[in-house]
């Protein structure tokens, strides 16, 4: 189960495909955080999902809303893939220690080794607003997360 809503979202600092430091405590009171947690990097959901993402970046990425993308894969991994996908937002690597943010939000797999699909929608107070969590080759609920940011940026 991913932590609940109404928890305290864990702050982290992990490098994005860039190798640039990328901190959640860095947004607090600026913006909302979509926080999208994926197994790995060159597999077929993975790839529909974080390309359906970025064909609807207008909607993930805003003046109100950030982005962060995360899984256990490098930050090497992570720049070969948003190159040849063009992902223009942040890819950020759970790599070391193996899991750790993922675990923290209690989405990680241990007996895959790497994390569910976790979804998490953080206000700007760092409070997390909504969660949901889908295991490897189950697609996520878009459409629930979508109707979340809209009742969040509506407030």
């Amino acid at each position: 189960m991913p932590l609940p809503v109404g928890a305290v979202a864990p702050d982290f600092n992990l490098k994005d495909q860039n190798n640039q430091e990328v901190r959640l405590g860095d947004f607090a009171d600026r913006k909302a955080i979509l926080l999208v947690f994926y197994p790995l990097t060159f597999t077929g959901t993975c790839k529909g999902e974080l390309t359906g993402i970025r064909d609807n970046i207008d909607r993930y990425a805003t003046g109100d809303l950030q982005l962060l993308a995360v899984s256990v894969d490098s930050v090497y991994s992570h720049k070969v893939w948003s190159l040849q996908e063009g992902f223009d937002f942040p890819l950020l690597a759970d790599f070391w220690p193996h899991g750790e943010v993922a675990r923290r939000y209690q989405v990680f797999n241990d007996t895959a080794g790497f994390a569910n699909r976790g979804t998490f929608l953080i206000d700007r107070g760092g409070v997390i607003r909504f969660a949901e969590e889908a295991g490897p080759g189950v697609t996520r609920d878009r459409a629930a997360w979508d109707a979340a940011i809209e009742a969040l940026t509506v407030r």
